[in-house]
């Protein structure tokens, strides 16, 4: 009982520190607020860049054309080859007339153009599509399977594919690096907000050495102090995530610019992220106050 007395004066002299000094508490809240806002959208930005990420590396395929005139013998050959290729993860044979079917049944001016034609007459090559494990080892996969005996023609978008991961992963690096900055400037700001409401209570702090507080019982209440004005300064990053996300997800219909490039789904996407800036608040706030106890508070 007498632990719980303890913890209930230490949290109601903390709510006191914040109501007393509002001005000082608000600024705090403040500064939490507007980080903690940058830091989701970067890490919403770095979550679905991340993502972006592995629906390319999923998607991207490796498509080789075969010399028409290949008898099933030799096609048989060369997925061998292809099997024993390393970074192969899977790979799969259509034939051309797959293909000439499949484009007739997509468009009318195709199936007007291909229905005439004989096997002679079919210029569509039969083909391999091959998915690799590592897309950074996609263009050693590629030449490996052009050298092969009775492949005409190697595509995989090359080029683009290897630009777009590069920009991906410079994006995803500048929001992690931009993310932790963020963190340990609130942190710093916090701490000198701290700092000057020590200063201005140097009063207090020393009737309560007198009357015989603990150093812990002097401490305790600003840590608390620096929780609560952590969770206030959270509330508004995490209603504009909430809303935020929703909104930008339902008018861009859960992509941007092509079905290519997916958004993440909003649930439990934003609650998840909701419980992280929740987390980083209270604990950068408990930082800031202890780092200015620690440093600026002599006891």
């Amino acid at each position: 009982m007498k632990a719980l007395r303890i913890i209930g004066r230490n949290i109601r002299d903390a709510f006191k520190g914040v109501f007393r000094n509002f001005s000082l508490s608000l600024a705090s809240i403040s500064c939490i607020t507007i980080t903690l806002i940058v830091v989701a959208v970067s890490i919403i930005l770095s979550y679905n860049v991340e993502n972006f990420t592995k629906l390319v590396e999923e998607d991207v395929t490796i498509v080789a054309f075969l010399d028409n005139s290949l008898n099933d013998e030799k096609i048989d050959e060369i997925k061998d080859q292809i099997s024993l290729i390393n970074d192969v993860d899977k790979y799969e044979f259509i034939s051309k007339n797959d293909i000439t079917k499949d484009m007739m049944d997509s468009s009318e001016v195709f199936s007007s153009i291909m229905k005439n034609w004989s096997e002679a007459e079919n210029p569509i090559q039969n083909t391999f599509q091959i998915k690799v494990e590592n897309i950074e080892q996609i263009e050693g996969v590629a030449k490996e399977i052009k050298e092969i005996d009775g492949v005409t023609l190697v595509k995989y978008g090359e080029g683009m594919v290897e630009q777009l991961i590069s920009v991906f992963d410079v994006i995803h690096k500048v929001c992690v690096i931009s993310v932790i900055a963020l963190i340990l400037v609130t942190a710093f700001l916090i701490s000198n907000t701290i700092k000057i409401t020590i200063n201005s209570r140097q009063r207090e702090i020393s009737i309560m050495r007198l009357i015989g507080a603990s150093n812990l019982n002097i401490r305790i209440p600003f840590i608390i102090e620096g929780l609560i004005l952590g969770a206030l300064g959270s509330i508004i990053p995490i209603i504009a995530t909430i809303y935020g996300y929703n909104a930008i997800y339902d008018s861009f219909n859960g992509q941007l610019f092509s079905p290519f490039i997916k958004l993440i789904s909003p649930t439990p996407f934003v609650y998840t992220i909701s419980l992280i800036l929740l987390g980083i608040g209270v604990l950068v706030g408990m930082f800031g106050s202890w780092r200015a106890v620690r440093k600026h508070l002599r006891i």
